[in-house]
């Protein structure tokens, strides 16, 4: 029987530190609610763009563009996958600076679902009925804080399923995480930078005016939104998947602890019943995935 296999400790800490920060990004954004959601959003894409392409040339050279955009259909569809990010990202950032930290994190609990879902119903793969019941689980979980709430949680669902069709359109082109981020940012860097020229005509934007703590956080967040992503990168590529799928709880779970603990968001008993179906979904799912990956290993080592 083969050993185990070596678990890389840079991948390891480069994986881990970007789901941490991911999921403390709410404390961070929190400190920027004074500035209007989409003012934020971009902020976050014209510096996000100018460290993510500064990074590539300088791991790359001048060529990463022209390499990155050499696959077929790779434009159009990060054109597309931009627009989802955008959303995803904007959402999310309104989400944090309105208190709605808690609902925002259940988005993400959600998300690794939603995938299996996409999975069926779009890709035609098929689930085991461990996966049936996880997907059956989350669903009455969702249902049970529709029924409480009075409504769906509409702002999960838009980020569980945005990121979720992003990661799909991701999926179907032939570009790196980090190349594919900085395309993207560069497509929405003219609408972005469009949109706060306009504000300033108007007297409403807020760079070079409101405090210079405020001009640094906007600066600030665009390298927040590179860096996990680099280390995540770097980390996928030398660790067990099967790792990277438990390491990505970190970030929804490290979410809501900041909202209920740090943020002082509310958590009522009805919401704690909601999420603890969602939990038990993605329990019953990692678990699932974990003995699946085992047995396939197993049958390797006797092959």
């Amino acid at each position: 029987m083969n050993p185990a296999p070596v678990i890389d400790r840079k991948g390891l800490l480069a994986a881990s530190g970007a789901f941490f920060m991911w999921g403390l990004f709410p404390l961070f954004w929190v400190l920027l609610k004074a500035v209007p959601a989409l003012e934020i959003i971009a902020h976050r894409v014209v510096w996000c763009a100018l460290f993510v392409v500064s990074y590539l040339l300088w791991r790359d050279g001048a060529g990463w563009l022209r390499v990155a955009l050499a696959g077929p259909k790779v434009l159009l569809t990060l054109i597309a996958s931009s627009i989802l990010i955008s959303i995803n990202w904007g959402l999310y950032i309104w989400a944090v600076t309105h208190g709605h930290v808690v609902e925002a994190s259940l988005g993400y609990f959600i998300n690794p679902l939603v995938n299996v879902l996409i999975g069926v119903l779009l890709l035609h793969e098929r689930l085991n009925r461990a996966q049936w019941a996880s997907v059956a689980l989350a669903a009455i979980g969702v249902l049970w804080l529709t029924v409480q709430h009075g409504g769906l949680p509409w702002i999960a669902l838009t980020l569980a399923f945005s990121f979720a069709f992003y990661g799909l359109l991701r999926k179907q082109v032939a570009v790196e995480s980090v190349p594919g981020l900085g395309i993207e940012s560069l497509l929405l860097t003219a609408p972005a930078l469009l949109f706060l020229f306009w504000r300033e005509a108007q007297g409403l934007g807020q760079f070079g005016h409101a405090p210079l703590r405020i001009d640094l956080l906007l600066v600030v967040g665009g390298a927040l939104t590179a860096l996990p992503l680099i280390g995540f990168a770097y980390g996928a590529r030398r660790i067990p998947y099967s790792l990277v799928g438990i390491l990505q709880y970190l970030a929804p779970t490290l979410q809501l602890l900041a909202g209920v603990f740090v943020l002082h968001e509310a958590f009522p008993l009805s919401q704690l019943i909601g999420f603890s179906f969602i939990w038990a979904a993605l329990g019953i799912y990692a678990g699932n995935s974990l003995y699946a990956m085992r047995r396939y290993r197993q049958a390797e080592n006797r092959s």
